[in-house]
């Protein structure tokens, strides 16, 4: 396939928003989360035409807003739901083996054992099992420590709160840049992709949903897209597209997950760790470096587009990591905080989301639609595919099965080998070979597309200001080659500038808008009025977090602004 096909520049926007109105598909899908992502790649893989159209930015909500976790789910084993630790578990091995490896690696954790026998023998049985579900391509195997080598792996860890460990491997991942890599290799295989394109209605002939209406939030056109069958991946979106249709079959409920970031030198440790709570469970997660620590899990029924933490999900946090660690964290040493939804599916009693089901499930509402909810970031490619098969039952002709487990994602095909030279790439950039690695586990073999720019421009081979992290190019690269459309898409989701600095990534606002500039088209009111956007939203949320609870902490947080014209939705 040639490789300009997975560019998603602003001229190929047109283009696909063009090709939209004029065009009959077989599938429409609404939604660019990893789900909605990976099912236009299911479909455009089996040789379907397909559109996917996404509200804000690609991964803007649930799915840059994980974990970053691949993982078969220990607590789900204790829940005795075997099925889906299985399957998450296989679907693990491919991303790391297959489909990606250049963005899912290896992590450790260390599982600190409180009581003597009986919690080493119960634990260990688990993680035992979990190793064996994970086949025989699996990450290396879990080992028993006895408290002296857990305290040499983690030394930050206080003596007092443990008698030994048991250390298991899962995956780890930049869920935004996964789900990018997702909706460009669906491109790749001629999905017609658009972003800042909402839904506002579904298209109906007879009683059957034949497509649906979609706003243009840059231009401010309408425009209607035909198909013969629409699925809504929209997360926890999902009872809002199924309510245009008139009814729902499958209910979701948000529950939210707020998550801090901290410098990795507050945290003396060579391994994750896994805590359990009152509540679930907490992981300290490297992340390059950095630690996240998370996450939390309450019930959210304020606005969707918005989700805040408040100053008791902080202080939760940093209580629960203290009560192990001999040198305390404060709010101080926080450089970022980020809140996601989690789109469960809803439980008939009850209010603990922590207890409600990670299965997905898979509905029509209406003749032509079909909704799949639920589930976890770890399985988005059998909901991906569960879903298509749903759609290709109403199709007019047949299409052969999915491919997905086969595929693999844009900068995969030949990272091994371009891995081992990275020394000579490193020797022709003339940078260090740790950039050059950071950039391959970014972009895989896409990496001297990125770079090619910097031919002629040596300028965008330095270090973005404000964000040392990235380069200069991987901003252009950005604009150019990746959706991005506007300021906080780069800071936040191309890049993790926006939790990873203590500013907030406002320093480098103005730099990162000048090079969007360029390939954008901005002008200097543009890139002011884009900055200016951009720090609000990192004020807003400040004020958010200093707030008490969830409801103030949320009217906070929704004054932050949108760029996107008529993306932000009104209060409840």
């Amino acid at each position: 396939m040639d490789e300009d096909a997975t560019q998603l520049g602003p001229e190929q926007r047109r283009q696909a928003l063009a090709r939209m109105a004029a065009e009959t598909f077989d599938v429409v899908v609404i939604g660019g989360g990893v789900t909605g992502s990976g099912a236009a790649l299911d479909a455009a893989s089996r040789g379907l035409s397909v559109a996917l159209v996404e509200a804000r930015d690609w991964a803007a909500g649930t799915s840059s807003r994980s974990s970053k976790l691949i993982h078969g789910g220990l607590r789900y084993l204790e829940q005795l739901d075997f099925g889906l630790v299985r399957e998450a578990l296989r679907e693990r091995g491919l991303l790391l083996n297959t489909l990606c490896p250049h963005l899912v690696k290896p992590v450790s954790f260390i599982y600190p054992l409180t009581h003597r026998v009986w919690e080493r023998f119960y634990v260990g049985a688990g993680i035992f099992l979990y190793d064996r579900m994970g086949g025989s391509r699996a990450l290396t195997g879990h080992r028993h420590l006895t408290k002296r080598q857990v305290l040499e792996l983690f030394p930050a860890l206080r003596a007092d709160v443990l008698v030994g460990g048991i250390q298991y491997w899962d995956g780890q991942v930049d869920d935004a840049r996964h789900t990018l890599a997702v909706a460009r290799t669906a491109a790749r295989h001629g999905a017609v992709l658009a972003s800042s394109a909402r839904v506002t209605g579904l298209l109906r002939e007879a009683g059957r949903v034949v497509g649906v209406q979609v706003r243009d939030l840059e231009g401010g056109s309408d425009l209607e897209i035909r198909a013969q069958q629409v699925v809504n991946c929209t997360g926890v979106w999902t009872d809002e597209i199924q309510d245009k249709a008139g009814r729902g079959r499958i209910h979701v409920r948000a529950s939210k997950g707020v998550h801090l970031v901290v410098p990795r030198d507050r945290i003396q440790a060579d391994s994750g760790m896994i805590l359990r709570t009152e509540k679930s469970v907490l992981f300290l997660i490297p992340w390059g470096r950095h630690w996240i620590i998370g996450t939390t899990d309450t019930d959210w029924n304020l606005h969707k587009a918005h989700p805040a933490a408040n100053a008791a999900d902080i202080d939760y946090l940093l209580e629960h990591v203290n009560a192990v660690l001999n040198s305390p964290l404060t709010k101080d040493d926080v450089e970022g905080i980020y809140a996601g939804l989690r789109p469960l599916l809803r439980g008939e009693s009850g209010d603990d989301t922590s207890q409600l089901t990670r299965e997905h499930a898979v509905s029509s509402p209406a003749p032509g639609l079909i909704s799949v909810a639920g589930g976890k970031y770890t399985t988005y490619r059998v909901m991906a595919k569960d879903a298509i098969d749903a759609a290709v039952r109403g199709l007019a002709t047949s299409a052969p099965a999915s491919v997905t487990d086969r595929t693999p994602l844009i900068g995969a095909d030949g990272y091994a080998a371009a891995w081992n030279a990275r020394r000579r790439t490193a020797e022709h950039w003339g940078l260090h070979v740790a950039r050059i690695e950071h950039l391959l586990n970014r972009h895989g073999t896409m990496l001297d597309q990125v770079l090619a720019p910097a031919k002629g421009r040596p300028d965008l081979l330095e270090p973005l200001e404000g964000s040392d992290t990235y380069l200069r190019a991987e901003v252009l690269y950005a604009a150019s080659h990746e959706g991005a459309l506007h300021l906080e898409d780069v800071l936040t989701r191309r890049t993790r500038t926006s939790i990873e600095t203590f500013d907030r990534g406002v320093a480098a606002a103005e730099p990162a808008a000048r090079l969007m500039a360029e390939v954008l088209g901005w002008d200097d009111d543009t890139v002011a009025r884009e900055v200016q956007h951009y720090r609000a939203r990192v004020e807003a949320e400040r004020a958010s977090q200093e707030q008490a609870d969830d409801a103030t902490a949320d009217a906070a947080r929704y004054g932050a602004p949108d760029v996107r014209m008529g993306a932000v939705e009104t209060p409840a």
